[in-house]
This record gives structure tokens, C-alpha cells and sequence, in this order.
């Protein structure tokens, strides 16, 4: 698989956040990522489907995995599950735990610069909660 000819999965932003994504990626610890909505609005991009194949960024833009995305679902904020929240692989284990990582982060001023400074989530917010499953590692990650 040539992950070249993949489109890029960019997980957090560059810096130490993506690179604990990503290694969390690479060590199979981490199967599943969230989203706003309001993103895939702001950048008039399509919202993702199972199927999709993707090539994970790291950092330094390298190319280190492919993805395929095995499940998509837009749900409420208040509907995020254990399941999902336990399976992005950062070490939450409640969900509470989950979403105040994520709206710390969503808070923060790389997402405001991006949505606008007054933006903000709650129980309503839509988030594409995806799934996936490692396909191949980049030459380097071998």
C-alpha cells in the first residue's frame, strides 16, 4: 500500500498532543477519534464514511500508518460513549473524563482560531465520532 496515494489524517494539532496520538496509533492502544462537526462545516468538507482509507500524519507531516475507517457516527456530545471515549487511547476511563480532555481542547486557542473566539461546545454539539483500524505502517515505522 503506497500511503502516498492516501488522502492525510491530521489527529490534533503538530506538537507533543499529535505526537501521543500518533503513537497511540501505531501501537494499536488507540482505535477511534471524535470531531466537530462545525469543523467539517467550516472547511466545506464532505463528512467522512466507513470505508475511507487514510494516511496518518505525523508531526513533521510524514506519512507513518494507513487507517481505514471501519464506522461514522454524528452523535450529541451527550451521547459520546465508554466505549468510544475508552478506545481513542489517551488513558480516559469514564466519559466525563473524556469530554473535559476534549473540551479543553476544543476550547483551546488553536480550535477558537480556527471557529471563531466565542466558540464553544455543550451537551448539544454534533461530533463525528469515527472508528478505524490500522491497515499498514509507513516504510520508517517498520
Amino acid at each position: 500500500m503506497n500511503l502516498d496515494d492516501l488522502p492525510p489524517a491530521q489527529f490534533g494539532f503538530p506538537g507533543p498532543l499529535r505526537d501521543q496520538l500518533v503513537a497511540a496509533i501505531l501501537s494499536g492502544a488507540k482505535t477511534t477519534t471524535s470531531a466537530l462537526a462545525v469543523g467539517y462545516e467550516y472547511d466545506d468538507e464532505p463528512l467522512p464514511t466507513a470505508g475511507e482509507r487514510m494516511a496518518v500524519l505525523d508531526s513533521q507531516d510524514r506519512r507513518v500508518a494507513a487507517i481505514e475507517l471501519t464506522e461514522v457516527r454524528v452523535v450529541r456530545l451527550a451521547d459520546v460513549d465508554l466505549r468510544h471515549a475508552v478506545d481513542e487511547g489517551e488513558g480516559d476511563e469514564s466519559v466525563a473524563q473524556w469530554r473535559a480532555g476534549h473540551e479543553q481542547f476544543w476550547h483551546g486557542p488553536e480550535v477558537r482560531a480556527e471557529l471563531g473566539a466565542d466558540f464553544t461546545v455543550d451537551d448539544d454539539t454534533l461530533v463525528v465520532a469515527q472508528r478505524f483500524r490500522l491497515l499498514d505502517l509507513g516504510p520508517d515505522e517498520h
